[in-house]
Parts: structure tokens; C-alpha cells; sequence
């Protein structure tokens, strides 16, 4: 079956056309029936409960009111926790977790994210069943919705005492991309002692990602080399991702992260996304450690690691998953491990570590998602010709209506001709 609704990450749409508050609803008490079918609760376990964040959209309040109506309507206890990142849903999780936040997407965007009771996102087939369960007009009585203080603290304490270190004489930018770690984040690293200079830390409902965050590095890049601070680091807009700034202003992508906490946390496996980098491949083999990729999305990150036994993965785009002592992406607890592991040395110090071949990119927007043997064909023969010094990749997005293209090679010219060329091939048949 092909999902409908839910893409790479939960569902997400613009707010008003794609999403509106009668499919939030809806979706609310699909989620809820499906958790409630045998095999899913423990019996006797109902009423359930399902702990709700969001980030600061303007939209938050209305879907979460709709979210919590399709979960009470299916005779379950909706509990909201207002504003709270991505992770801590899922750390805190109750029989179910759901999030209403569209990531990295701007404000316009919303969506809901989905997570079972040990915190884990569902897999391809649970949200195919969800999906069909979305028009069901089962009603079950019992259900209520509550409201739970003090479960930004509880996370909070969670995260200082798992992942955090002695940062005192550390000078460092923190960009909450006006999300939902903006009256979190910066606390966390002025209690562990480092001189904190937060931005992108006003919500309004209007600036979510908004020339800030993960999603646009550049504030951050100018406030650590105008203020001559040791790094800097920013998170998305539900803080489930993380990328970073050195002390030159120069930015970090999840790879490089990546690469240095591999090294710092002495792990053998590591899972990545067919995103990351050829250069992380060649350095993980030098130093002996396993390798895994998946699919682009967080959730087959953690598909690959509970497979195969593993604790570290993360995606370019800036997700780091630990399983250490967590069980999702999680950027704050990213950003305090990357901090643990410079250990007196510069930024710029520990990210040389990993040699970066050049990457184009170009997101393609298309009026349909299914890709043509005709354009799978030529990626592949481009890469084949390649012969290991580069290679081709084209994908639709989850959550957007593009064909992402990115190519690989020694050299950014070549690079760039190739990701051209292959863009135009997919404007040309999709556009």
C-alpha cells in the first residue's frame, strides 16, 4: 500500500490547504484506534495516554486542540505539554507520542509526528494502517484531555545529566531558530558554565526557521566572528536536528559532526543516509568502523541501529542519533556531546579529521514525485562513470513537492555540471 498522507517525517502540508484541522483530528483518532488494536496496548491498559508538544507555529494551538479532540474522541486521555521539542515527546512519551510541528519547514508548514510508547517512530506499515483507519467513524466514550506543567524541566534535567560536561570558559552562539528550544537551549549551556550568546530565540508564530536555525546558518556564522566566539551551533525548529559553526565562522554539516563524534564516542558501527558524504566513508574505513546506510529519514536511522546493534547515526541535514542513553535524533543532546568531544581543541581542529568531497545540490520542483527509469538510468550511469571518485543521487522529498539532486565528484566544477545537467533531465520530464 502507498501512503497517502504521511511522508518521510509524520505528515506535513501547508497549514490551511494540505493540513487542515479536520485531518489533524482525524489523524488523532486514527493514531489512537490503531494503538488501541490488539497487539499494539497492553491489555487492560485504557483508558491510554498520549503526551502532545508542539513548536511555536501560530497554527500550534488549533491543531493541537484538533489532535487532542481526535484522541479523546477514540475514548483516550490527550495530554498537552505546550510548547516542547521533538526529542522530549519522545523521551516522555506515554502510550503515544505526538508532535505538531513541520521540522526544518517554514512557518507556513505544519504537520504531526508520531511516536509508539518507547519513543520510537512508527514504522512504514503502522502508518499504513493509520491511514486507513482515517475515515473511521468509531467513536469510543472515556477519553479527556488534560494539561501537564513542568515537562520542559523534566527533559531538561533528563539531558544535563546524560550528556552534559564542565563548559566553563567556552564562548559560544546558540541559534534556537525562534523553535521550540528558544526558552530552553541557551539555560542548559550558561548551567554547565559556557558564555552563551543566544539568537533566533523571539518566537512569534510567524519566524520559525525564518533566516535562522539549521536552515540558514548565516546569522549564526556572523555573530561568532563578530563577537569572536569558540563556535556555534543551531538547532531546527522542533530541535530534533543540529548543525554547527567553528570559531572561523565556517560551517559544520551533519557529516562532520557526525565524523567527529564517531571518533570521540569509539563506536564500531555507524548509520548514515545515502546523503552523507564519500569522504566520511573513506575516513570511518581507515579507522575501522563499520559503516550502514539507509534511506534518507531519521526513523530508518534507528531502524539500522536496533537492527544491528548499534548506538551513533545521523544524516547530513544535522540529525545525530545517540542510543547510548536516548532514543531519537535529539539536537541539544548533539550539541552537548559535539562540546564534549573537542576536549580543549578548536572546532575547525576536530572536523579536519574528515576529508569532504565537493557536493552540488538543486531542488527541482516538480507537479508529480514518481521518478522515470529515464532519469534513474542516467544517475546511474553518470556514477558508473564516475568509477568511485563521485556518484549521482536523485530522490523526490518527503515532504515537499521536489526531486532533490545531488552529485559528488573531486572537483566543485565538476560537481556542479553534473548536478545541472541531471536537474535539467528532471525538469524537463517532471516539471
Amino acid at each position: 500500500m502507498t501512503r497517502r498522507y504521511f511522508g518521510t517525517d509524520g505528515i506535513r502540508g501547508v497549514v490551511g490547504e494540505e493540513l487542515t484541522p479536520a485531518l489533524v483530528e482525524k489523524i488523532g483518532r486514527a493514531a489512537t484506534l490503531w494503538a488501541k488494536a490488539p497487539g499494539n496496548s497492553e491489555p487492560g491498559s485504557d483508558p491510554g495516554r498520549v503526551l502532545i508538544g508542539r513548536d511555536t507555529r501560530g497554527s500550534g494551538p488549533e491543531l493541537e486542540a484538533a489532535l487532542a479532540r481526535g484522541i479523546s474522541s477514540a475514548g483516550w486521555t490527550a495530554v498537552l505539554a505546550g510548547v516542547l521539542p521533538t526529542p522530549a515527546v519522545a523521551l516522555l512519551a506515554e502510550d503515544l507520542g505526538a508532535v505538531v510541528s513541520a521540522s526544518h519547514n517554514p512557518p507556513e508548514y505544519n504537520g504531526v509526528k508520531l511516536f509508539d510508547g518507547d519513543g520510537r517512530k512508527l514504522a512504514d506499515g503502522d502508518e499504513e494502517s493509520i491511514e486507513v483507519l482515517l475515515e473511521s467513524a468509531e467513536r469510543r466514550s472515556g477519553g479527556s484531555v488534560e494539561r501537564l506543567d513542568a515537562t520542559g524541566a523534566r527533559y531538561l534535567r533528563y539531558i544535563v545529566e546524560g550528556f552534559g560536561s564542565d563548559l566553563t570558559g567556552l564562548r559560544i552562539a546558540v541559534d534556537c531558530a525562534n523553535g521550540a528550544f528558544s526558552a530552553l537551549a541557551p539555560g542548559v549551556f550558561e548551567e554547565l558554565g559556557a558564555e552563551v550568546h543566544a539568537i533566533g530565540s523571539e518566537p512569534d508564530g510567524t519566524n520559525i526557521n525564518v533566516g535562522c536555525g539549521a536552515t540558514d546558518l548565516s546569522a549564526l556564522q556572523q555573530t561568532v566572528t563578530r563577537l569572536g566566539l569558540d563556535l556555534g551551533v543551531a538547532f531546527d525548529g522542533d530541535g530534533d536536528r543540529m548543525l554547527a559553526v567553528d570559531e572561523r565562522g565556517e560551517p559544520l554539516d551533519g557529516d562532520q559532526i557526525l565524523a567527529i563524534l564517531a571518533l570521540a564516542l569509539g563506536v564500531d558501527l555507524v548509520a548514515v543516509t545515502v546523503m552523507t558524504n564519500l569522504g566520511f566513508h573513506r575516513m570511518l574505513a581507515e579507522h575501522g568502523i563499520r559503516v550502514v546506510t539507509t534511506p534518507v529519514g531519521d526513523r530508518y536511522l534507528l531502524e539500522a541501529l536496533h537492527r544491528e546493534g548499534g548506538l551513533l547515526g545521523g544524516e547530513q541535514s544535522g540529525h545525530v542519533v545517540w542510543l547510548g542513553n536516548h532514543v531519537t535524533g535529539d539536537g541539544l543532546a548533539a550539541a552537548l556531546l559535539l562540546c564534549r568531544a573537542l576536549a580543549g581543541r578548536e572546532l575547525s581542529e576536530a572536523a579536519a579529521v574528515m576529508p569532504r568531497y565537493p557536493q552540488a545540490k538543486q531542488n527541482v520542483r516538480v507537479t508529480r514525485r514518481d521518478l522515470p527509469q529515464s532519469i534513474l538510468d542516467e544517475a546511474d550511469r553518470i556514477t558508473d562513470e564516475l568509477a568511485g571518485r563521485g556518484r549521482v543521487l536523485v530522490r523526490p522529498s518527503g515532504t515537499e513537492p521536489f526531486i532533490r539532486v545531488l552529485a559528488e565528484a573531486e572537483t566543485a566544477e565538476e560537481a556542479g555540471k553534473i548536478c545541472a545537467s541531471i536537474a535539467a533531465l528532471v525538469a524537463r520530464e517532471l516539471g
